[in-house]
Order: C-alpha cells, then sequence, then structure tokens
C-alpha cells in the first residue's frame, strides 16, 4: 500500500518542482529585448545610428577609411581607459557601442566633440569614434556590447 502511494506523490513532487524551475525562466517579451538585429546597409559610410536595446541607447558607427586609420595611430599609453581601436571593433569598419556617458550615464551626443566622436553636453566628456574617452570626467571607454555578424550585411547584439 505504501509503495501504491508513492509513485503518484514522486509524479506530483516532479510536477511542482517543474512548474516552479518554469516560473524562474524568462519570458517571451524579456527575451525579445535580449538581441537585437541591425541590417548595416541603412547605415550610410560615416554616419551612427542609435537603436533601443536592453532600454538603453545602442550606437552603430560605420566608420570611414579616414576614422579607422585615425583611431588605430593612437597609442593605448596616451588614453585614461587604455585599450587599442583592435580590441574595441571585430570589423573595423563597424563600431557599436552603448550609448550611455560612463561618468553619470547621460547619453552622448553622435559626431560631436573634439575628436568627432560622441560628445556628453552633462559635464563634457569627449569620445573618439572608437568611443574611447579623450577628455572631461568620464573615467572609462563606452561599452562595447557582446556582438557578432551572422552575415556581411546584417549585426546580432546581445
Amino acid at each position: 500500500m505504501v509503495a501504491a502511494g508513492a509513485v503518484p506523490a514522486t509524479y506530483f513532487a516532479k510536477s511542482v518542482v517543474h512548474e516552479f524551475i518554469l516560473t524562474m525562466s524568462a519570458s517571451a517579451d524579456v527575451l525579445a529585448l535580449a538581441k537585437i538585429e541591425v541590417k548595416l546597409d541603412q547605415i550610410p559610410e560615416g554616419k551612427n545610428m542609435t537603436f533601443k536595446w536592453r532600454g538603453k541607447p545602442l550606437f552603430v558607427r560605420h566608420r570611414t577609411p579616414e576614422e579607422i586609420e585615425r583611431e588605430q595611430a593612437v597609442a593605448p599609453s596616451t588614453l585614461r581607459h587604455q585599450e587599442h581601436d583592435n580590441d574595441r571593433v571585430k570589423k573595423p569598419e563597424w563600431l557599436v557601442v552603448l550609448g550611455v556617458c560612463t561618468h553619470l550615464g547621460c547619453v552622448p551626443i553622435a559626431n560631436q566633440g573634439e575628436y568627432g566622436g560622441y560628445y556628453c553636453p552633462c559635464h563634457g566628456s569627449h569620445y573618439d569614434t572608437s568611443g574611447r574617452i579623450r577628455k572631461g570626467p568620464a573615467p572609462f571607454n563606452l561599452e562595447v556590447p557582446e556582438y557578432m555578424f551572422p552575415d556581411d550585411n546584417t549585426l546580432l547584439v546581445g
């Protein structure tokens, strides 16, 4: 008689644990925000486009050969947050960064500032076209999220 009750009790316990685990997983709307796909042919060379990703601005910049050459020539030892341009990009012509100033979380303006990249007017932080802090109070470079290029015309962030 005890064995007859053990099978249903085990099945019930398995069901309760399974339902509990399912409630802890991400919902469909959260999973939808986890990744963003960007068609790169919509961004002309020398321009920056802003997208919303995980509630934050995402800057995608199609860099010119001149911008690439200029940023790769900067010695990391001259920077506050020392990162070479090659360490920040997977393809030199595409810069992908979060558009959140590392000083107080403001949103920088693209194609502005003394270095032609991004300028945060709140407190005067200047970033270059690699998203590296060059002047002002921001302590770090703009954050580079996880991303990949599934094909030549598509960027997948997240």
